[in-house]
């Protein structure tokens, strides 16, 4: 299930962390002790905005809603160091300031919340049980250009998978993207996720070198094969409607591939129109580094269907071989 980094079920988040915290709630709640335990961000009185983003938007909505009057009403908690304000003070987070995950991530369990559609688009098969499961109707597929987990499987499975064919398509990985791919965290981001591939028409095959016009800026180039995988335009892809989405994980449930989940993703799932409510591939994608060990899994078992197709298909030919002898 992908989860955001902070919200690991490890040591620190199930014990020390929250261990911490609690103490250092309770000194605040002393009027010497707990000024001795601010670090300058407790005992503040209004919310401190943390990025400049967000100070930009306070400072120009100021007008119409100066966070820093409400410092005495709405003030969080963790922000008092006298007894009596700490009591009566609510326990919020300052969202959009603060995430919940950030703040206090052992409240944030992974896998107890349904939050926005991901797909691992890499392992999808096309076979729309999905579709079919969907009790509002709100997943749309179509066709678009992918690269199968098989076609681009390195190491012992390489090899396995489609070969390049002229009037086919080819796909290369785009050069850094694994190192942005890295830093790209899907809880937190209101993007689409980079892409990974450039497609292109496969034009000839000559040798160990293949002509490839790219589909991005029309021009054509000769390399040679190293790098360059198969593409299919038949791997299912498709929009989501979130404003018809019910968020009960049947699409989760019925897919056999593991390409489908339900993320942690809260926010980033509005907009003014129902228009901003369709997701399409792009903003449903989850990456593979992500869920790394379904990709294998799936893979390994792509891989291991595809060696035993292979063995049948040369044991059927050397009898054939035998008996035409």
């Amino acid at each position: 299930m992908p989860m955001h980094p902070h919200a690991q079920p490890n040591f620190r988040n199930l014990f020390w962390y929250p261990f911490k915290v609690t103490m250092i709630t309770a000194l605040r709640t002393f009027p010497i002790i707990g000024k001795r335990f601010s670090w300058g961000y407790h005992n503040t009185l209004a919310p401190q905005v943390l990025d400049e983003g967000s100070k930009a938007r306070v400072e120009g909505n100021a007008e119409f809603n100066d966070v820093s009057k409400h410092a005495h009403q709405y003030a969080a908690d963790r922000e008092a160091s006298d007894l009596v304000p700490s009591v009566w003070r609510p326990q919020t987070i300052l969202y959009p300031y603060e995430r919940l995950e950030d703040m206090e991530p052992w409240l944030f369990v992974p896998g107890n919340y349904n939050g926005r559609i991901g797909v691992i688009w890499e392992t999808c098969t096309a076979c729309k049980l999905c579709v079919s499961a969907c009790p509002n109707d709100c997943l749309h597929m179509t066709t678009e250009l992918r690269v199968d987990v098989l076609d681009s499987a390195e190491g012992e499975h390489e090899g396995l998978g489609a070969d390049l064919e002229i009037g086919g398509w080819a796909a290369v990985e785009i050069e850094g993207v694994a190192e942005e791919q890295a830093t790209f965290n899907l809880a937190t981001a209101h993007d689409d996720a980079p892409e990974s591939w450039r497609f292109g028409e496969v034009l000839d095959l000559s040798g160990d070198s293949v002509t490839v016009r790219w589909n991005d800026s029309g021009e054509e180039e000769v390399m040679g094969r190293e790098g360059v995988h198969t593409a299919d335009d038949q791997i299912v892809s498709g929009r989501i409607d979130l404003g018809r989405c019910m968020f009960c994980g049947l699409c989760m449930e019925a897919c056999g591939f593991t390409s489908f989940f339900m993320t942690n993703e809260y926010d980033g799932m509005s907009g003014f129109t129902r228009q901003d409510l369709w997701f399409d591939a792009s903003r449903t994608r989850v990456l593979p580094s992500v869920h790394q060990e379904a990709v294998d899994a799936e893979l390994a078992k792509r891989a291991n269907k595809e060696r035993d197709k292979r063995a049948k298909a040369a044991a059927r030919a050397a009898k054939a071989a035998e008996e035409g002898a």
